[in-house]
């Protein structure tokens, strides 16, 4: 192996050891750098040579965790392709990701609302990605004004990471509960705009 691919990897295990270390009891700002050290199995000077400080590694994160999500509603995009229901498939992707990887989605989450402004701004910044990347498949796929689309894809993304919160805290039948209530919301949305297109 490289130094280079050495360099990647041990960065990779320190935002790997970073999100393990967060919970629901835990926020960015209540681990520490010694900490994420100790669980990606270097020193804590090591920790520099990857990253400023714990800010930069926070940012860091939320990157991570918004590129995630654009890989899931991808993913799920190609599931559709093969057949899948657009609201079907793309609420029972999102669920699936949150169950497996339920500190990520926490991160975007708390962060959202969190007491670090960059932190705020970024978490913010990737949910404008993702309203986007929503905004431009639904005027294709429905053809909606981008306008309208807009409102449909925000409104639907507000929803979604609401319901994403709840399911954080659910289990069993109470998670498929919650993405079939999701499912219904998404659809009166949807009927919305088609409506108030045709208006």
């Amino acid at each position: 192996m490289s130094r280079q691919e050495q360099k990647q990897k041990t960065r990779q295990s320190i935002i790997q050891a970073a999100f393990s270390l967060l919970d629901e009891n835990r926020s960015l700002s209540a681990i520490s750098l010694r900490e994420v050290a100790r669980a990606a199995g270097i020193a804590p000077t090591s920790f520099y040579r990857h990253f400023k400080d714990m800010d930069e590694l926070g940012l860091t994160l939320v990157d991570e965790a918004g590129l995630a999500l654009r890989q899931l509603m991808r993913q799920a995009r190609s599931r559709i392709a093969s057949g899948g229901g657009v609201i079907d498939t793309s609420v029972d992707t999102f669920i699936e990701f949150i169950c497996a990887n339920s500190n990520v989605f926490r991160l975007l989450l708390r962060e959202h609302t969190g007491t670090s402004p960059a932190y705020r701004l970024a978490v913010l910044r990737e949910i404008q990605h993702f309203v986007e990347e929503l905004t431009d498949y639904i005027a294709d796929q429905q053809k909606l004004e981008h306008n309208i689309a807009g409102l449909q894809a925000e409104a639907m993304v507000r929803l979604v990471f609401s319901a994403g919160a709840d399911t954080l805290e659910a289990e069993g039948n109470a998670r498929t509960e919650i993405g079939e209530r999701v499912k219904a919301q998404l659809r009166f949305v949807q009927m919305g705009a088609r409506a108030y297109q045709a208006k």
